[in-house]
């Protein structure tokens, strides 16, 4: 099942942002100020060390909390990977960052994945002017993302979201205006910022 809880607290306990919550609200206020604090009442106390094993786990869980998908999606995308020739890892990379929710929020359509997979599913993003609206979507080279209304715009987070001037993108996409486009394949640099996928991978591999 995807994560539905508190989540300040998974960020919290995992010491680092994992870019749950939207940028300037109160909630990521508070997260940022209690960041190292584990959550609980014994959350003054050190981090205990873990073990390789228990490394590995945290790993595939940032990875799944970070970009909102299931065990069950995480499994199958690593499958697919693996079966790959070449660099597992590598592969992993790509198709989770070809997902259109993923995509959407690395436009800087959205503040958060979970908001981009929220707006994709109810049919307000296009790929080549065709409404999609399954987030885990492959998109392709060359294909065109948009927003399907411009209605859509003025949805008040959007029109937060869309009146920030400077938007790093990854090198695989550009845009202009309300349009973005996929240029290239994606690789691992932006999630290896973050996770450390070679652990994700040899805690499948077992």
């Amino acid at each position: 099942m995807r994560y539905t809880g508190p989540r300040n607290k998974i960020s919290r306990r995992e010491g680092m942002d994992l870019g749950l919550k939207t940028p300037g609200a109160k909630a990521h206020s508070s997260l940022l100020r209690r960041i190292n604090l584990l959550p609980g009442q014994h959350g003054l106390k050190k981090r205990k060390k873990i073990s390789e094993r228990g490394e590995q786990l945290r790993e595939k869980q940032k990875l799944r909390y970070i970009f909102g998908i299931t065990e069950k999606q995480l499994k199958k995308y690593f499958k697919i990977a693996s079966e790959k020739k070449g660099n597992t890892a590598s592969y992993l990379a790509i198709f989770l960052e070809r997902r259109l929710d993923n995509i959407v929020y690395r436009l800087g359509f959205t503040p958060t994945r979970a908001s981009a997979r929220q707006l994709v599913s109810h049919g307000h993003i296009k790929v080549n002017d065709k409404i999609i609206n399954i987030p885990s979507y492959q998109v392709k080279i060359n294909d065109i993302i948009s927003l399907f209304k411009e209605k859509t715009q003025k949805i008040p987070y959007i029109q937060k979201q869309l009146s920030i001037k400077e938007i790093i993108l990854p090198f695989w996409l550009e845009k202009e205006a309300m349009v973005g486009k996929l240029i290239s394949q994606p690789d691992s640099s932006e999630i290896e910022k973050q996770i450390n996928l070679r652990l994700v991978i040899e805690y499948y591999s077992r």
